[in-house]
C-alpha cells in the first residue's frame, strides 16, 4: 500500500521503517525535517510538507506529540487525501482530542481508525508495540497487516473510535504511576541512607517484582537514562488521564499526585529527559 506517515520522532521513525520493510511504499513527513531525512536510506520518500506527503495516499498514519499537533498537520494534509482513505491515528490525544479528530475526518471523508500504540522506543525499534485498535471492521481488516508490521499484538476494542484512546489512557495510568512509585522508592531509600540497589535486589524474583523496576531503576539511581519516552510527554499524558477521570466523575488521586511529580521534574529542567527522571522530584535539593 501507499502509506503516508506524518510524524517521525522517537516512535514514528521506527514504525515507518517497519512498514517500509514489510514492502509498503512509505512517504514520510516531520515538522523537524532532519528527523525524517535519514529514513531515505530505508527506501522511504521524504516530503517537504504534509499535503505533498499525503497526495495519492492509500493510508494516512499520524504519530505526533498531541491532539493539537495532529489537528494542525491533518488540516494541511487532509484536502490532498482521496475520499474514503483510512486514517490510522496512532498518537495519544485523549478523549476530547479524539472527538475533534473524528469530526475532522468526517469533514474530509476519511475513515478514522483510533489505534494508539502501547510501548516506548525499545518496542518500537523491535516492532513489538501493542496496537489498541477501534474502528469500522473493514478498515481494521485493511490495516491489520500494518499493525502486524509494527507490533507484536493487536487488541481490537470495538467498532467506534474512542475505545482505543480510552484504553491507552488506562494503560498509561499504570505506566506513569508505576514509574513514579519506583522513583519515589529509590529516592526514599537514598534519603534514609540506604543503597537503593537493595530495593531492586529485595524484590527480584518475588511476588512484588516487576521487570519495569529493573529496566528503569538502575538509571534512576545513576541519574542518567537513555530517552525512551520524554518526561514532558508523560506529563501531557497525565493531564489527559485526569481530563478523562473528570469527564467520568472518577477520583484518581494517585495520578493527580503523579502529575505533580512530573510537573516538578519538568520545571527543574528534566522535560526532555526520559520519564524515569521523575526521580529528581523526590530527591532533596540539599542534604538535611
Amino acid at each position: 500500500m501507499r502509506i503516508t506517515f506524518l510524524g517521525t520522532g522517537i516512535m514514528g521513525a521506527p514504525m515507518a521503517r517497519h512498514l517500509a520493510e514489510a514492502g509498503h511504499a512509505v512517504t514520510a513527513w516531520n515538522r523537524s525535517p532532519e528527523k525524517a531525512r535519514p529514513l531515505a536510506e530505508h527506501g522511504i520518500s521524504v516530503a517537504e510538507d504534509p499535503a505533498a506527503a499525503a497526495a495519492g495516499a492509500e493510508v494516512i498514519v499520524t504519530m505526533l506529540t498531541d491532539g493539537e499537533a495532529v489537528e494542525d498537520v491533518m488540516a494541511e494534509a487532509a484536502p490532498a487525501v482521496p475520499d474514503g482513505t483510512p486514517w490510522w491515528q496512532a498518537s495519544t490525544v485523549g478523549i476530547s482530542g479524539t472527538e475533534g479528530l473524528v469530526a475532522l475526518a468526517e469533514e474530509h471523508g476519511l475513515r478514522y481508525v483510533d489505534a494508539p500504540v502501547l510501548g516506548t522506543k525499545g518496542p518500537a525499534e523491535a516492532g513489538e508495540l501493542v496496537v489498541l485498535a477501534a474502528g469500522e471492521p473493514a478498515a481494521l481488516e485493511l490495516l491489520a497487516p500494518l499493525f502486524d508490521a509494527v507490533g507484536s499484538k493487536t487488541m481490537v476494542l470495538g467498532d467506534e473510535p474512542g475505545a482505543g484512546t480510552r484504553f491507552k489512557l488506562v494503560m498509561n495510568h499504570w505506566v506513569l504511576t508505576v514509574t513514579d512509585a519506583v522513583a519515589q522508592t529509590i529516592a526514599f531509600a537514598e534519603g534514609v541512607d540506604l543503597d537503593p540497589q537493595l530495593f531492586l535486589d529485595a524484590i527480584e524474583g518475588g511476588v512484588l517484582d516487576i521487570g519495569y523496576a529493573h529496566l528503569k531503576g538502575p538509571g534512576m539511581i545513576a541519574g542518567e537514562l537513555p530517552v525512551a519516552f520524554p518526561l514532558k510527554h508523560a506529563l501531557k499524558d497525565a493531564e489527559l488521564i485526569l481530563e478523562a477521570a473528570d469527564r467520568h466523575a472518577l477520583d484518581l488521586g494517585l495520578v493527580a499526585g503523579t502529575r505533580d511529580r512530573y510537573a516538578e521534574a519538568a520545571d527543574a529542567g528534566h522535560g526532555d529527559e526520559d520519564m524515569g527522571m521523575v526521580v529528581a522530584a523526590s530527591r532533596p535539593t540539599s542534604a538535611p
